[in-house]
């Protein structure tokens, strides 16, 4: 299985899911927060929901399961034994590596996703008011964030939250020792020397977007902070490969729909993106920053009106599609607030959203994107080729609630060029 994206809207060659599961249901009010979620969720209701999506994406494209993966992975005893070993000591869970050791791949990928209940078999235990050794990994159903193709690497995310690092430590282990896999990593938490500060380092997958060959756009916010996003300048220098361009877009530290740029602003074809006005046109107290590296040398730090105006200098003129409309700023908050601008593009100008967000759709409508429901185009047989611009949409009553849409839900390992 190839690893290559060199963007955000090449035709997709193949991309990794995860089902949501008993995870999802694994919460309860009081822990809610803590598990980074403002609500918990109906399993059954989200996953006939996120059906429609992995439906839509295996007529388009190869689809992969992270469980399959892992299960697959888990089956090289010296894998599989490194990994809970890694996986118990960043947990405080040592006592249950012998019994983790003692399960089939299949069952120890089902308990590292959907958490490992603590026994009761001492005093501290018995009192504890904690239900899991090992919690189960909530938000793993965004397979975006704990790793992000770049090029023909993956990047492995440095969570911003420690109830995630799991998550990075399995993507790592299927892309590094998955048979179909075995490509090249980039792990802040093994490249880091002891000079360095990695407490300071996050990078998550929702942040960076892949615009071409030699430029990326990356958030700057709660879960990608500067010190990460100087890691990843110093891995670009370190290859020396030409001109490369970093346009770097400040996000608010709250309300939490801001969580990542992608909430913000995704592309959408090669002449166009969707927007959060308010904040990718209107405000200017959050920073666009353009960062032009040379042959392994930061040649220049400036700052851009906006991330429109820095990406046209680069020859890339957008035309702005907006998330809920242009008119009424308090529809633009509701949507944007249910992913309206989370958009993933199977291919240019064919992109996946949710239905729920009424006035994102006409304005796309307006720009020329035929809008089709998920379960008219599964039921019809439609083919997207037959469509110059298209938007598949995805029920999303209750996914939107996990705080997170369609591009969240995806991880493309593997992208056709575009020819710009």
């Amino acid at each position: 299985m190839k690893v290559d994206v060199s963007s955000e809207i090449g035709a997709l060659k193949g991309v990794i899911l995860h089902t949501p599961g008993h995870e999802v249901e694994n919460m309860t009010p009081e822990n809610a927060e803590r598990a980074l979620y403002s609500d918990i969720l109906n399993l059954s209701v989200a996953t006939k929901e996120y059906i429609y999506l992995k439906r839509v994406l295996d007529r388009v494209t190869g689809t992969c399961e992270v469980k399959d993966l892992l299960v697959e992975t888990l089956q090289d005893d010296r894998v599989r034994e490194d990994l809970i070993r890694r996986i118990a000591t960043s947990e405080d869970a040592a006592a249950e590596i012998e019994l983790l050791l003692r399960m089939s791949p299949q069952l120890l990928a089902t308990q590292l996703i959907e958490g490992v209940v603590l026994k009761r078999d001492n005093l501290t235990r018995f009192l504890s008011k904690e239900r899991y050794s090992m919690r189960p990994l909530h938000n793993f159903l965004f397979t975006r964030d704990a790793s992000m193709t770049l090029y023909g690497e993956v990047l492995i995310g440095k969570m911003a939250r420690k109830v995630r690092d799991r998550e990075s430590m399995i993507m790592e282990a299927i892309f590094k020792s998955h048979p179909g896999f075995g490509v090249n990593t980039i792990n802040p938490v093994s490249l880091i020397t002891d000079s360095g500060n990695l407490s300071n380092i996050t990078i998550e997958g929702g942040d960076v977007l892949i615009a071409n060959d030699d430029v990326l756009v990356i958030g700057n916010g709660s879960r990608t902070s500067t010190e990460g996003i100087d890691f990843l300048i110093e891995v670009i220098k370190a290859k020396r490969t030409g001109l490369k361009h970093l346009i770097v877009q400040e996000l608010p530290e709250s309300p939490e729909s801001f969580i990542h740029l992608d909430m913000t602003f995704t592309f959408l074809n090669k002449d166009s993106c969707m927007i959060y006005k308010p904040l990718i046109l209107q405000s200017s107290k959050f920073h666009t920053i353009h960062i032009t590296i040379d042959n392994g040398v930061v040649t220049g730090i400036h700052e851009r009106k906006n991330i429109l105006k820095a990406l046209d200098k680069l020859g890339l003129e957008l035309k702005p599609v907006f998330c809920g409309g242009k008119q009424d700023p308090w529809i633009m908050e509701r949507e944007q607030w249910h992913s309206g601008a989370n958009f993933f593009a199977f291919a240019p100008g064919k992109v996946i959203g949710y239905e729920r967000n009424d006035y994102t759709l006409e304005d796309m409508s307006r720009n020329g994107f035929t809008i089709i429901r998920a379960q008219d185009f599964l039921e019809k047989n439609l083919d997207h080729n037959d469509f110059s611009k298209l938007v598949v949409t995805i029920p999303g009553s209750e996914l939107a609630r996990g705080g997170g849409g369609a591009r969240c839900m995806t991880m493309p390992f593997s992208r056709e060029k575009v020819e710009w």
